[in-house]
């Protein structure tokens, strides 16, 4: 997990000390290689000039050695017993002052040896300088690494300080979606989920007042009607019969009420519903369930319940609860709306999306200007509060499915209530062939 330190600053240490790390070793290596270059130059011309010495014997005389072509170099005859030794250079420092010494077998058998020394303290001097120079520049480097960070580090900081900027701003009467073109590419996909979080907060404000509405209206006019009954009934004496009528139709009254708050607790439940943990499960599983409980209820009402199902299998992460609604409710509207000796149809099939979920009944089907899923929206002259699809419709939302309600297409009257569920969050069951 992150931690609340500042990514930001995260960012400017780290680009800044392998920045660093990169320079420095960058650096030393390159001096290194132009010491060593200068340093085996020298010492390549030290032997070209030792090997021409022992080329020409002449030079040599009685122990001694002719110098007259070698004014800077100090040319010396060594004996040494080891025969082993190889031609070998090193630095010695005299009097503040580098030579540079090369060992030259000159009569090896003999064990006579050239010891040839060269002044190189300028070349010193001059390496010296280009590790000055190296160093102004790698702290040049350095602070023009810091400055870029910075100013990358605000570069890429600026589109969230802008999305931050323009949600801060938002209300629910102002919130508009984000133009995901005016943001960088990299940003496009947290720009399209903001975007779908706004839709999806829309639509909940939407239906929250449409609920409240629709909940007072709902509430009110069972109220008026219990107030004018009791208000006629209070006109005048009455038999004791009118009065038990008259109470008969306040409790009726009253019920229809009470579903009006069941439905509401319906909607409460749901919402905790939606925090409950995801489960594994099979949703074929699910919907024989519930077709074997609906199979009895059709038979019951003289209707009919067919299945079919397809695949075998299919494993989803996800909350029960809210699939069992779903599932319940277009089974309840279909089997509601069908006449009698007519059939429902419970089917699911796999398409390139994941599992889709069908309920298709022989009813009157709907009328396509009205938002069925909206609260208190009802089709028909059926008893009902109107609260059952927009119900359905959250507990879609919350699982990240797609529902949806439409009049059949093959010639028969009826309606078509279909869930979508993704793929990315379940997966197929293997069949046992």
């Amino acid at each position: 997990m992150l931690s609340q330190q500042s990514i930001r600053k995260n960012f400017l240490i780290q680009l800044f000390i392998s920045s660093v790390s990169l320079i420095s070793i960058f650096s030393s290596m390159l001096y290194l290689f132009i010491e060593n270059s200068i340093l085996d130059e020298k010492s390549l011309e030290l032997r070209h000039y030792a090997k021409n010495i022992v080329e020409d014997k002449s030079l040599y005389k009685q122990g001694e050695l002719a110098t007259g072509n070698a004014r800077s170099l100090k040319i010396e005859v060594v004996n040494i017993d080891n025969t082993n030794i190889k031609i070998s250079s090193y630095e010695t420092t005299v009097n503040k002052h580098n030579y540079l010494t090369l060992i030259y077998p000159f009569d090896a058998k003999q064990g006579i040896y050239l010891k040839v020394s060269k002044q190189i303290t300028q070349t010193k001097e001059l390496l010296h300088k280009i590790l000055k120079y190296i160093f102004i520049i790698n702290i040049a480097g350095f602070i023009l690494v810091l400055v870029y960070a910075i100013a990358l580090s605000k570069m890429l900081v600026r589109p969230l300080k802008l999305l931050n900027a323009k949600l801060s701003n938002m209300n629910e009467h102002l919130i508009k979606p984000i133009d995901t073109k005016a943001l960088p590419r990299e940003f496009e996909p947290l720009g399209a989920t903001i975007n779908h979080l706004i839709a999806r907060i829309q639509n909940f404000v939407k239906y929250q007042k449409e609920l409240f509405i629709g909940t007072a209206h709902e509430l009110k006019t069972p109220l008026a009607v219990i107030k004018l009954k009791n208000q006629v009934t209070l006109l005048k004496e009455r038999s004791s019969q009118e009065y038990i009528e008259a109470l008969k139709t306040t409790n009726k009254t009253i019920d229809d009420m009470n579903i009006i708050v069941s439905n509401i607790l319906n909607i409460g439940r749901q919402e905790g519903a939606q925090l409950d943990k995801p489960v594994e499960i099979d949703v074929i599983q699910i919907l024989k369930q519930k077709a074997d409980d609906f199979k009895l209820l059709a038979s019951h009402e003289g209707k009919e319940l067919h299945i079919s199902f397809e695949p075998q299998g299919f494993m989803a992460m996800l909350q029960v609860g809210l699939l069992n609604q779903i599932i319940q409710n277009f089974l309840q509207n279909a089997l509601k709306f069908t006449p009698k000796e007519k059939s429902v149809t419970l089917r699911s099939k796999q398409d390139n999306i994941g599992l889709l979920i069908e309920v298709i009944d022989e009813g009157c089907g709907i009328d396509d200007s009205i938002d069925l899923f909206a609260p208190f929206k009802r089709q028909g002259n059926k008893q009902g509060v109107g609260l059952g699809l927009f119900l359905a419709k959250s507990a879609a939302d919350a699982l990240g499915a797609k529902i949806e309600l439409k009049n059949r297409e093959d010639g028969v009257g009826g309606t078509v209530a279909s869930l979508q569920l993704n793929s990315k969050l379940s997966c197929i069951i293997p069949q046992n062939n």
